[in-house]
């Protein structure tokens, strides 16, 4: 995907990215949110700064190794136990 992704596809939040901030999330009425992963059956099984965190850093670890043409275009992450 060459170019500009095309953004504003929620309804009830507003994502932000800063280059030097990392990922953000809040309502439409501007009060702070965050981010989730939730299971197939609803759950959230994480949440919060550490989620937006590591949200930013899989994908800029996938477009830089894409940029330096090192043939790595997914990028994994996990617990360290899940990385056996």
């Amino acid at each position: 995907m060459i170019g500009i992704p095309s953004t504003g596809g929620l309804t009830q939040a507003v994502l932000t990215a800063v280059c030097f901030e990392g990922l953000s999330a809040e309502t439409l009425e501007g009060h702070k949110a965050a981010l989730a992963i939730i299971d197939e059956n609803g759950k959230v099984i994480e949440k919060g700064p550490a989620v937006a965190r590591e949200a930013w850093n899989v994908t800029l670890a996938c477009y830089k190794n894409f940029l330096v043409g090192q043939g790595h275009l997914r990028v994994f992450s996990g617990p360290p136990s899940a990385a056996n």
